[in-house]
């Protein structure tokens, strides 16, 4: 599975801008006025994993393949949106479509670029957005609701969104459905404002290391936990530098880590997600799995075959096959363990599975 996730902002905070850093590309138009995105650009991204080096080292590996996360850059939303406004509806739409949403907030003053309000808030900002997905999503489950349509909704999906019109109506946050019912029915009913989100504040070189005024105001009313600072321009300008360059530059300005890497960490933890390994001399291969996945699920995401006919899988963690060097060693040491179908795969597991053809 690949994990997607949609940039979405008011227009102009830098969102094109992030999505070219992001992909490494100029695919996105990165230009000083509104809606200079119409239809959502998208980039498949590699998942650094420096795991993945050292067990191509131990497997002696012809091919390296890297999980992938995707990137939509979604153009800018405006008041209204849910609405028509700003050609709004069509881009609440595309945000429909993604597993996580990422938050683009303006925390930098510049008077080269545009702003569609007359100052820098990014908290008015990013409520701009969620009050908008919220009534694209009253929209939505009221015309459920209607008598007409009623019939044609399953008892699963009415029972939500009768819940998440009472919450909207008591001026209630939707984020408490996501404890009460399942994950998959809640992806079904379509509702934007319980996808998951990173916040992210972009800012000036100058306050990457520590931040800004905005970036402090913003963190105190929604936290760390979802909360990353990233300076889009100078993610953009470090790609386009060699290794050692990239290397020296993040030293200069106190990166230890690119914006990728960081969302890509805030993105799996958010999203509760693990990535599991297959390792041996044609190709070592990373997978991405939701934490609590069995085996034979584990199993599925490389085949379906490999699900319905699953045996076994030979099972050694990550520490345990770079200790001992492999599979051989981890064999004869009694590392390698043999899991059945209740196994819960765990982060960094190297799998083997065996399976009924």
């Amino acid at each position: 599975m690949s994990l997607r996730c949609g940039i979405v902002g008011l227009p102009n905070v830098g969102k094109s801008t992030l999505f070219n850093a992001l992909t490494n590309s100029s695919k996105a138009q990165a230009e000083n006025f509104p809606f200079c995105t119409i239809d959502p650009n998208e980039g498949i991204v590699p998942v650094p994993d420096k795991r993945l080096d050292e067990l191509v080292k131990i497997s002696s590996s012809k091919k390296k393949i890297n999980t992938t996360i995707s990137f939509v850059d979604i153009a800018g939303l405006v008041k209204g949106a849910s609405k028509g406004e700003g050609l709004g509806n069509k881009f609440l739409s595309h945000i429909r479509e993604v597993d996580a949403i990422i938050h683009m907030i303006r925390c930098f003053d510049s008077e080269k670029i545009q702003n569609v309000n007359p100052n820098v808030d990014p908290v008015r900002d990013l409520e701009i957005i969620e009050t908008e997905m919220l009534l694209a999503d009253l929209e939505s489950i009221q015309k459920r609701l209607d008598k007409k349509n009623k019939k044609s909704v399953e008892n699963s999906q009415l029972e939500i969104l009768e819940e998440a019109l009472s919450l909207i109506n008591n001026n209630k946050n939707l984020d408490s459905l996501i404890d009460k019912h399942d994950k998959k029915k809640l992806n079904q009913t379509g509702l934007l404002s319980i996808k998951p989100k990173i916040f992210v504040c972009n800012v000036d070189e100058k306050s990457l290391k520590n931040g800004n005024n905005y970036t402090k105001v913003f963190i105190e009313k929604f936290g760390e936990n979802k909360t990353i600072i990233v300076s889009a321009d100078i993610e953009n300008q470090i790609n386009h530098f060699s290794i050692e360059e990239k290397a020296n530059y993040m030293k200069m300005v106190n990166i230890k880590e690119t914006g990728l890497d960081i969302l890509i960490k805030k993105g799996y933890e958010i999203l509760q997600l693990n990535t599991f390994f297959t390792s041996g001399p044609e190709e070592t291969r990373a997978w991405t799995v939701p934490k609590n996945y069995t085996a034979p699920k584990a199993a599925g995401i490389i085949h379906t075959d490999f699900e319905r006919g699953f045996i076994r899988s030979e099972t050694v963690s990550y520490k345990d096959f770079v200790e001992n060097n492999g599979w051989t060693n981890s064999k004869a040491r009694g590392k390698m363990r043999l899991e059945g179908k209740d196994y819960i795969v765990k982060d960094g597991d190297i799998l083997n599975f065996r399976f009924n053809a």
